[in-house]
């Protein structure tokens, strides 16, 4: 982890931290301690897609809280959200989350 950054203060943001490097590693086929830690913190997404919406898919029209993870490998950005009670996706094409209601953990 980069020491400049703030520590994820709740165990399960650490979690989903882990689970979004496994699921990396394993799209790169590298091991996960070359994937670093970008930002972590907790965030207010639009609707049910998380910011990750896919084509033909409905989803609730509700503001959801949850996580955004940035990680990096070698110079690429990958970005992963997450809902509070769902574990992170990797976001191809992210949609940022609502303004004025992230906060760096």
């Amino acid at each position: 982890m980069n020491p400049f950054l703030p520590t994820p203060s709740a165990s399960g943001l650490e979690d989903l931290i882990e689970k979004a490097k496994e699921d990396l590693a394993q799209r790169l086929s590298i091991p996960t301690s070359d994937i670093s830690l970008v930002e972590a913190k907790e965030v207010v997404w639009q609707d049910g897609s998380l910011g990750c919406p896919q084509p033909g898919m409905l989803y609730t029209q509700v503001i959801t809280p949850g996580y955004l993870i940035k990680l990096k490998y070698d110079i690429r950005d990958f970005e992963y959200h997450a809902g509070k009670d769902r574990s992170p996706v990797y976001c191809e094409n992210p949609l940022p989350p609502v303004e004025g209601m992230s906060k760096n953990i």
